[in-house]
């Protein structure tokens, strides 16, 4: 009975990562995380390789749900492809960097990369004012080139698509948060593909990992929670695009504060 409850919360983790995948562009790896560490902990997974495989799985379910709500933001007429082309070298680049230094970092680093990211990206969302913006328009492409190996270098320790990284981005260079919003979904698909398999690679063969797992990814999590992101993901879309652009920014602030207070507890726990 245990198990199937267990099941039931991934399903409906599931849809809670979907939905907000669309809503934010966010690929759902900031839920995901903290419920898969959650899960894992009930499971009784050795914690030198819960944070690991926490990552490594929210990642590998990242990719389709992705691919799920891009789609949708772009039958909304809303994404930015031409960055999005240019960083289709860039940003893989900054995820195999990371992936080589995964191994060698512990468990408590990788919480700490991701609640002090997340402060920070909340504190710009609520409290954004005009002059927080550092110019009108995006920087050049040289600047552009390192934000997205940037991108993809930080995502791979937080276990996210990017697109916590990519609002604060686009938004700081004067560009709308649907904008970003719908950018930052098809961002998710350029980092959680070879960010997932550098997890695999990393965590290849490691001892203290539990049974149905490909490296640092946990088969049956991801299998249990895929379905119910991929179907939810276009509601979060769809939402998103019916919101005000100062409502949907004070929407994602409050959201990554309860996510990184969530994390906090449970560490200090």
């Amino acid at each position: 009975m245990e198990m199937i409850l267990l099941a039931l919360a991934l399903g409906l983790a599931g849809c809670l990562a979907g939905v907000l995948a669309g809503l934010f562009g966010i690929g759902g790896g900031a839920v995901l995380v903290p419920i898969l560490l959650a899960a894992f902990g009930f499971l009784g997974v050795d914690p030198e390789v819960s944070a690991h495989l926490a990552v490594g799985t929210s990642l590998a379910i990242i990719i389709p749900t992705a691919v799920r709500s891009y789609r949708a933001h772009r039958g909304q007429g809303a994404g930015n492809a031409e960055l999005l082309r240019r960083w289709r070298l860039w940003v893989p680049l900054g995820v195999v960097a990371a992936s080589t230094i995964v191994p060698f970092v512990s468990g408590d680093v990788l919480r700490i990369v991701f609640a002090v990211v997340a402060s920070v990206i909340a504190v710009k969302m609520l409290f954004n004012r005009e002059g927080w913006t550092i110019a009108p328009d995006l920087p050049r492409e040289g600047a552009q080139n390192g934000v997205g190996f940037g991108i993809g270098f930080v995502s791979t320790f937080m276990g996210i698509g990017g697109g916590n990284l990519n609002n604060l981005f686009m938004t700081s260079y004067g560009q709308p948060i649907h904008q970003a919003v719908a950018t930052s979904a098809g961002l998710g698909v350029l980092i959680a593909i070879p960010a997932a398999l550098g997890y695999a690679i990393a965590g290849w063969g490691h001892p203290a990992l539990p049974p149905l797992t490909l490296g640092y990814i946990h088969l049956l999590g991801a299998a249990l929670i895929i379905p119910f992101s991929y179907l939810a993901a276009p509601f979060g879309a769809r939402l998103a695009h019916r919101l005000e652009p100062r409502k949907l920014e004070l929407a994602f602030g409050l959201f990554l504060l309860v996510v990184v207070a969530r994390m906090l507890w449970s560490a200090l726990g």
